[in-house]
């Protein structure tokens, strides 16, 4: 074997090892003529291939023609009978048959190598030509495939099986004709072919969920044929995504089965149940209580990685459930000694989420002992313990907050010093006796800060909290310095941060002014322009022009403004830009990453995909809503606000429909989307016909054209506002209507071509307060306040049948469908009164603002509310006075 060592010298002399660190691509080409050469090199043409194989697998990209030329040459390897050359002209095969073009040109000699009596080459052949082969030529090796699952040579067993894994993903029909070979497979006796047959047979089932129960039932039972561990966990995360799937629990009968595996002679197995059981949703302290207990075994094992597992499984139970994991407690405190570094720090983090208040200055200690020695990635979940610590004692935040601080001035990372900035504003803002304090800390960390986003993120903090602060012009000197000291960007936001002070305290204003005059001169058009900016409003000397354009900023969505703009300078107009034509923000349109369950296993992903920016739902939205012929009729103008989506039937009827509420300035839009779950029926002309309340009125419908069996579709209706602008809630009622097509459930061909008229009655869908309203946070709710004035207020008083403050907050913040401010939607302990800010913009552009005084009862159970409702426009503040009660 042609092993690359490197000499005793070169190790000694501090070298890099690696031959091929300075690589170059034209190069390695160019030497690549040589598999050309008769008679062939051996050793030569290994080492060529392998310097292709490290600049592919290093990122290096090929071009078609560089890529097609290299792989014919290539080719010509396949004369040497060298065991090593094949070997890498295998790999080689798999990492161009995406990049060179006519690599079918070497089916025949790798179908050769996979037939062949050469036990070594026959399963990389396989692999190799699995990577090259399309869904024509796959029913040409349709029978060797079938062969090679069965072999009774381990290795080409589960070199075909992963391979089918593969070929699954491009042609699926063929593969599920080889479940009666993946079936034999999982018979055999070698644990890694039994782990892939049952990984094939998985995802030849996948969609049908009672082949998967009978898959489980099958090889779930005591007198199953697996004896690979692997197999076996591989149906535990099979039961569990069942369980997840159906929403159904611990009554599952596939729980039992996993709760089985909690006693099964395999350690990993064990684990995997444990696992698997403490990641469920539903799953109760009492369903907890069995995988818990095995864990706090492992706890003890002499085997640092099942330790490891361990504590790092029961740390995330006592996120959820601390009471669960407190039995674990003296076991969790004999791992804070470990020699494994990381295994101590899960250990304490754990009972830093289950110990008593009592307990923690000791654990403090303990922490401060050991952080020197442990990787940023440990401290980091050091530090995210403390902020849960934070919120679940209060009054320790002194002592966490001192600890803090000092971890904070010694080396780290940026994602660890983040960490820490982080955990400190959780604690200033959720613990108003320790703002100061922390305000204090972070000062000190900016004086010295080399990360330029998180003094950006201090220096944004101070301008929100500082100026409400005892004694605010202490904070002015630290953020001058940034004025002098830093680079552009942390100077632009001191400058934000300075204008805030100046806004909020009148005392200050001469100062601040001042020192922001010294900004114009600087030598980044951001930091002048910015400081050009605030010294023009704070010489307004008026207080809603404060709060309008330096205390509460714009809350309209980035995109959208960036689309007006450019429509505005298409379109010349005398008139000027208006703003409240421009979407509001919304919060981006988050999208689950599936993995495929078996793939997660084993397979692994080759390459890595760029991150998709998270596109604004709303705008989402409007492009699909633009794009519907009879709405852009319309001209609705912007979008104001999009609901969640209601279900309108329930999930297992033979049409599902589903509605959200798309609000405009003076319509509403209701998008349905349907699924037909009845495979012998075809609908055509699918429409919601929708029956409004008085006021609303139905403008246009814009139906679907064609409804197939599982194929979702969309169909809208219009409808048009009342006239009457204190009329805003209603409830329609819908059918939905549609011409039904018989058709053949295996091909999807209709019976006949006229078919018949049918409908089916849908819920009642009810526009509420809040589909009017679109939240807007407000930092400084009263500067806010004063803005608005009280012009348009109106005051009243009410009383609900509440128990809790809590309960009073979430049900009227729900129901108005505002943004709570200043954190006002968290109810502070033992509080028998309350004051909730809310803030939004009612459609329209009409800025709205509620500030509602929350008092308990002390004769009835109940709460009493005063409510104050400030809006630029008299009406909205009507609608929503009264909308209450």
């Amino acid at each position: 074997m042609y092993a690359l060592k490197r000499e005793k010298k070169e190790e000694e002399d501090g070298g890099s090892g690696n031959p091929f660190h300075n690589l170059e691509k034209t190069t390695v080409l160019q030497e690549a003529r040589t598999f050309n050469e008769t008679p062939l090199n051996p050793r030569k043409c290994a080492h060529i291939l392998t310097k292709m194989i490290y600049l592919l697998n290093q990122g290096e990209q090929l071009g078609t023609v560089e890529a097609t030329e290299a792989f014919f040459a290539m080719t010509k390897l396949f004369q040497s009978n060298d065991p090593i050359i094949r070997r890498l002209v295998y790999l080689c095969i798999k990492e161009l048959a995406t990049i060179a073009e006519d690599v079918i040109i070497v089916t025949s000699s790798l179908t050769k190598d996979m037939t062949g009596k050469e036990e070594q080459y026959r399963p990389a052949a396989i692999r190799a030509l699995c990577r090259i082969t399309d869904g024509g030529m796959l029913q040409a090796i349709e029978r060797y495939m079938k062969q090679a699952i069965v072999d009774k040579n381990s290795s080409v067993s589960s070199a075909a099986l992963v391979s089918s894994l593969h070929l699954m993903k491009e042609s699926p029909d063929v593969v599920k004709r080889w479940v009666n070979e993946a079936q034999e497979a999982a018979n055999s006796d070698n644990v890694m072919v039994q782990y892939h047959a049952v990984g094939l047979l998985y995802q030849i089932r996948k969609n049908d969920k009672l082949a998967i129960s009978k898959l489980l039932a099958k090889y779930s039972t005591k007198y199953a044929v697996l004896k690979s561990s692997y197999a076996v966990c591989l149906l535990i995360r099979i039961a569990a995504k069942l369980i997840e799937d159906d929403d159904a629990g611990p009554e599952s009968p596939h729980f039992d089965f996993i709760e089985t595996c909690l006693r099964h002679k395999s350690e990993m197995v064990i684990y995997e149940a444990a696992h698997a059981i403490v990641n469920m949703k539903s799953t109760t302290p009492r369903e907890l209580a069995p995988a818990v207990s095995v864990l706090q075994l492992f706890c003890a094992s002499s085997k640092p990685t099942l330790r490891f597992a361990a504590v790092k499984t029961l740390n995330k139970v006592a996120m959820t459930h601390p009471a669960a994991v407190t039995a674990c407690n003296i076991d969790l405190e004999n791992l804070i000694t470990d020699s494994n570094r990381n295994i101590a720090t899960l250990a304490i983090t754990t009972l830093l989420k289950t110990g008593s208040e009592s307990s923690v200055d000791r654990l403090m200690k303990q922490i401060t002992s050991f952080m020197s020695e442990i990787s940023d990635e440990f401290k980091v979940v050091v530090v995210q313990s403390i902020r849960s610590l934070c919120q679940k004692f209060p009054r320790k935040h002194n002592v966490m907050m001192n600890f803090l601080s000092s971890i904070l001035r010694d080396e780290g990372g940026f994602e660890y010093k983040k960490a820490i900035v982080d955990t400190i504003i959780h604690v200033i803002e959720d613990s108003p006796d320790g703002k100061e304090a922390g305000l204090a800390h972070l000062c000190e960390f900016i004086e010295d800060c080399e990360h330029t986003s998180l003094g950006v993120k201090v220096l944004y903090l101070l301008g929100k909290e500082g100026p409400k602060t005892s004694q605010p012009c202490k904070y002015i000197r630290y953020i001058y310095n940034r004025l002098i000291l830093e680079n552009a960007p942390v100077r632009a936001a001191a400058v934000s941060s300075l204008a805030k002070f100046g806004a909020h305290c009148e005392d200050l204003l001469p100062n601040v002014t001042v020192l922001l005059q010294r900004s114009l001169l600087d030598t980044d058009d951001e930091v002048r322009d910015r400081a050009t900016y605030y010294l023009n409003i704070l010489n307004e000397k008026q207080k809603a022009v404060y709060s309008q354009y330096i205390l509460n900023g714009l809350q309209v969505s980035i995109v959208g403004l960036e689309k007006a703009l450019h429509q505005y300078t298409l379109e010349p107009s005398e008139a000027p830009f208006d703003i409240k034509s421009v979407p509001l923000a919304t919060q981006p349109l988050a999208e689950e990453k599936k993995v495929e369950l078996f793939t997660s296993m084993y397979v692994p992903i080759i390459g890595k995909t760029k991150e998709k920016v998270a596109a604004s739902r709303q705008d989402i939205f409007a492009e699909q809503l633009a794009a519907v012929p009879e709405l852009a009729a319309l001209n609705l103008g912007p979008l104001f606000k999009s609901s969640l989506p209601i279900e309108l039937t329930e999930s297992e009827t033979e049409f599902v429909v589903r509605c959200i509420k798309h609000t405009f300035s003076n319509h509403i839009v209701l998008q349905f989307d349907c699924t037909n779950t009845l495979s012998d029926q075809i609908l055509e002309n699918v429409y919601v016909q929708v029956e409004p309340s008085d006021g609303f009125e139905v403008v246009a419908y814009a139906p679907c054209a064609k409804l197939q069996y599982s194929v979702p579709g969309t169909t809208y209706a219009c409808v048009s506002l009342p006239t009457d602008p204190l009329v805003v809630i209603g409830t329609f009622g819908n059918t939905l209507k549609y011409l039904v097509k018989d058709c053949d459930p295996n091909s999807g061909e209709p019976d006949d071509d006229e078919g018949y008229e049918d409908e089916y009655v849908l819920e009642d869908l009810d526009i509420l307060l809040n589909d009017h309203i679109q939240k807007v946070l407000k930092t400084n709710f009263g500067a806010a306040w004063e803005e608005v004035t009280a012009k348009n207020e109106l005051e009243d008083t009410y009383a609900f049948n509440l128990k809790t403050l809590e309960d009073a907050v979430k049900n009227i913040t729900h129901f108005l469908g505002m943004q709570p401010c200043e954190r006002s939607d968290k109810v502070p302990e033992n509080k028998s009164s309350h004051v909730l800010f809310l803030s939004g913009v009612y459609r329209g552009g009409h800025a709205v603002l509620v500030r509602a005084k929350l008092a308990l009862r002390a004769d009835t159970e109940g709460v009493t509310m005063n409510i104050a409702v400030r809006s630029t426009d008299p009406n909205v503040s009507e609608i929503v006075a009264s909308a209450i009660g």
